[in-house]
């Protein structure tokens, strides 16, 4: 592997990890990342880190609620019905590998608040359509905001929080999405209260607006990483970061940015002099294994989320909850309190995620994860298949639906989201975290297109084995791909090969 060596100053590096060496004032900086205890401005900067995944769920959520409404305002075709779900996570394959890829180039903070103005611009947009192309299209403007908003997301919080804390607080920024689910039960709730109209749903997308400009708001006071910063050789930038998290260092900071001027953090099994690696060093040999772990298994989790996800109600109306009430919006209230209590799962799934990924490591977490996905759905099949229907076995569907909420979110959808931003290199982070993500994006869209074509043509049971079946495979490509994935610095994860 290449040194951080530069001609102009002759000192003598430091070697961080087998074969990963540094300028010591680099890897002081870096240790100093590690070992800060987390104080408040961690907290902050991972509060507004998480906006872009609080969205997702949230977003998910008010489209799944807004669909039957939809349906009966604007009479939508099987067809754009399938579309309408699919062109929200359409988009995030789009956005994914563009924000990850610019996040690498420009900047964290830059792409930060480059998806949240479009996040604001695009809600919007949904809340004002008045025919189904337009809704269409506006919801897959909000999945590419979103989508850009997922690596930038994990790197960011990779890269700033130490070492120690890193595990758990990555999980938390995905759990995020779980509390999303459930704000957007409370605020639709809310607004079917306050408002019980077939256009209620137009308030939906409003609220989504709202928020998002809370956080476009939020974060322009928010700082730039200080990795970033460093392997951009933006060194004194970096310390002024750091200062915000250690104050009383400050002299001793400030005369390491002299020293460093603008000698580039490096750590990568790239070359040097390659600063900005091109997309293809994902499927170099150096980090194709890597590549493939970090996206496989994620596609596969995100067919089964998002598809199960955005048609909970949808498959929560066909078992027959709620089918008792008089009219739409008090069958919308029903399904929207039997989803938001399923959701409670998804939440305290990643909860237990965030003590057992760390406990037990990322890859366990993933196998047991999706070993748990497929039982929750078998358990699901069952109770459709059992004499008078899933709509005399509900207690059987609501266990189904909550061990797989349980299980996908302290296994997959917690360590896939983790995975990437640890795996790859400052230079790639965000790359390949796009690149990841976009790939999953690209499975939860083809998971939320077929769903629905699934269920009309064989019905909920097809649909339920469609789900077994990927959760098989995402257990088995996991075990495949297995890595090392034990506890250590970012810079360490590229001491070795991990074939």
């Amino acid at each position: 592997m290449s040194t951080t060596a530069t001609p102009s100053l002759a000192v003598a590096h430091t070697e961080v990890a087998p074969g990963v060496v540094l300028h010591p004032d680099h890897a002081n900086l870096i240790q100093l990342l590690d070992l800060a205890p987390l104080r408040l401005p961690h907290y902050l900067a991972w509060l507004l880190s998480s906006g872009g995944t609080l969205l997702d769920g949230l977003s998910v959520f008010m489209l799944g609620m807004a669909v039957p409404l939809v349906q009966r305002e604007m009479a939508f075709s099987p067809w754009q019905l399938a579309f309408l779900g699919a062109g929200l996570v359409a988009g995030a394959v789009l956005g994914a590998s563009s924000g990850g890829r610019l996040a690498d180039r420009i900047g964290r903070k830059s792409v930060f608040l480059l998806d949240m103005s479009l996040l604001v611009l695009a809600a919007l947009g949904a809340a004002l359509a008045w025919n189904p192309v337009l809704l269409i299209l506006a919801q897959a403007l909000v999945g590419v905001a979103i989508g850009m908003d997922f690596p930038v997301s994990s790197s960011y919080v990779a890269e700033t929080m130490p070492q120690r804390a890193r595990g758990r607080m990555m999980v938390a920024t995905i759990a995020s999405q779980s509390v999303g689910m459930i704000l957007a039960a409370f605020v639709v709730l809310s607004l079917l209260h306050l408002h019980a109209a077939a256009d209620v749903w137009r308030l939906f997308f409003v609220a989504e607006a709202v928020l998002a400009a809370f956080f476009l708001i939020a974060r322009l006071h928010l700082n730039e990483s200080p990795r970033w910063l460093m392997s951009q050789g933006r060194n004194r930038e970096a310390v002024h970061a750091i200062m915000r998290i250690l104050p009383e260092d400050r002299q001793m900071l400030e005369a390491t940015a002299t020293r460093l001027a603008d000698t580039r953090l490096h750590a990568a099994r790239i070359p040097r002099d390659d600063q900005r690696p091109p997309f293809s060093a994902l499927f170099a040999k150096a980090y194709r294994r890597r590549t493939i772990l970090s996206a496989l298994p994620w596609f596969l989790m995100d067919m089964a989320t998002y598809g199960v996800g955005m048609f909970t109600a949808v498959l929560l109306a066909a078992m027959h909850l709620g089918s008792g009430a008089v009219d739409l919006a008090a069958r919308t209230r029903a399904l929207t309190l039997g989803s938001g209590f399923i959701d409670l799962f998804l939440f305290l799934g990643f909860l237990l995620g965030i003590w057992a990924v760390v406990r037990f490591g990322r890859i366990r977490m993933q196998l047991v994860g999706f070993a748990g996905m497929a039982f929750g759905m078998t358990v699901l099949l069952v109770a459709s298949l059992l004499p008078g229907g899933p709509g005399a076995h509900m207690v059987l569907v609501f266990v189904g639906f909550i061990a797989f909420n349980l299980f996908m979110n302290m296994g997959p959808n917690s360590t896939t989201y983790v995975l990437p931003a640890e795996l790859f290199p400052t230079q790639l982070r965000a790359t390949g975290s796009g690149f990841a993500a976009a790939v999953a994006k690209a499975g939860a869209t083809l998971g939320v297109f077929v769903l629905p074509i699934v269920q009309a043509r064989v019905g909920v049971s097809g649909v339920l084995l469609l789900m077994i079946l990927v959760s098989v495979l995402g257990l088995l490509t996991t075990w495949i791909f297995r890595v090392d994935d034990s506890e250590k610095s970012l810079e360490a994860h590229q001491a070795q090969d991990l074939a």
